[in-house]
């Protein structure tokens, strides 16, 4: 009897330890199968934070490039990280195949983004080189621009100079008003003729061969003497009408000059004027006045 009850203590008691160690085991599968899921959990936020990451930055590179072609590409890849956003927010935490491939997936659009990154730095770079090669031709075009500027009006103020020293001067303008005994006389009435003369002064500079001279001889109303209104010659971008056209054959060396005006109109009292023009240019003047 007493031998059946102690085999039957040692039995129970054995079950008791099994049950005990069976009840150990299933607590720490439990608590380590919460920890698992706990770990899953905070890779899969982890996981959303990077994708949420990424589209933001897909936002941030498109900002800085201005090529259609690639700000397309970007807004694919864009779109791609967003919809795989939406399918780590649907899974749950425990399911960590899924997790394992959002993550191999994360990777991916990792290398991905950097491989754009690398192209729009590339870009960028080139920008900047083409913008200061523009800059630079610019600077040496506006330089260059500068001093033909400078050279054209070197050569316009030299041109003028030369223009200038070439041109012919008029000097000792005399005028004479005679009577018709061809006396020198001061009374308007008396006038029949204009005797008027000048020199044309060396200018070894001024081109020689045949050269025309405009007188022009001014009325104290401004009015001009002239036998055809016809009679006319440029100058200074208009048209003038002379008194008097005199062809003289001009060598550079100093020459004296005389020309005759027949009055034939009605002439009155006061100040008169006699200019004289030469290739455009007025070369002499003199007044006299009539009483």
């Amino acid at each position: 009897m007493n031998k059946k009850n102690n085999g039957l203590i040692i039995v129970v008691a054995t079950l008791i330890v099994a049950m005990l160690a069976v009840t150990y085991l299933l607590f720490s599968e439990k608590q380590n199968n919460k920890e698992l899921v706990q770990v899953f959990e905070l890779e899969k936020e982890e996981l959303e934070n990077d994708y949420t990451r990424f589209a933001t930055q897909y936002d941030e590179l498109k900002m800085t490039i201005t090529n259609d072609s690639l700000v397309q590409l970007l807004s694919q890849e864009q779109l791609k990280t967003q919809r795989l956003l939406e399918e780590l927010r649907t899974v749950k935490s425990a399911n960590a195949a899924e997790i394992m491939r959002l993550k191999k997936e994360l990777t991916t659009l990792r290398e991905v983004m950097m491989s754009y990154i690398n192209q729009i730095d590339s870009l960028n770079r080139l920008t900047a080189e083409q913008k200061q090669v523009i800059a630079d031709v610019t600077q040496k075009y506006n330089a260059a621009s500068r001093q033909i500027n400078n050279l054209s009006e070197e050569k316009d103020k030299l041109n003028k100079q030369v223009t200038l020293a070439a041109q012919l001067d008029a000097t000792n303008v005399w005028i004479q008003p005679r009577n018709k005994r061809d006396k020198t006389v001061k009374k308007v009435k008396d006038v029949v003729k204009f005797n008027i003369g000048f020199t044309i002064t060396k200018n070894i500079t001024a081109v020689s061969g045949e050269r025309i001279l405009y007188v022009r001889i001014t009325k104290p109303d401004n009015g001009v003497l002239t036998k055809d209104n016809s009679h006319t010659f440029p100058y200074e971008n208009r048209t003038l009408n002379y008194s008097i056209k005199k062809y003289i054959e001009y060598n550079g060396e100093e020459q004296a000059v005389i020309v005759y005006w027949h009055v034939e109109e009605f002439l009155y009292a006061g100040s008169y004027r006699v200019d004289i023009f030469a290739d455009g240019t007025r070369i002499g003047s003199q007044g006299f006045t009539l009483e």
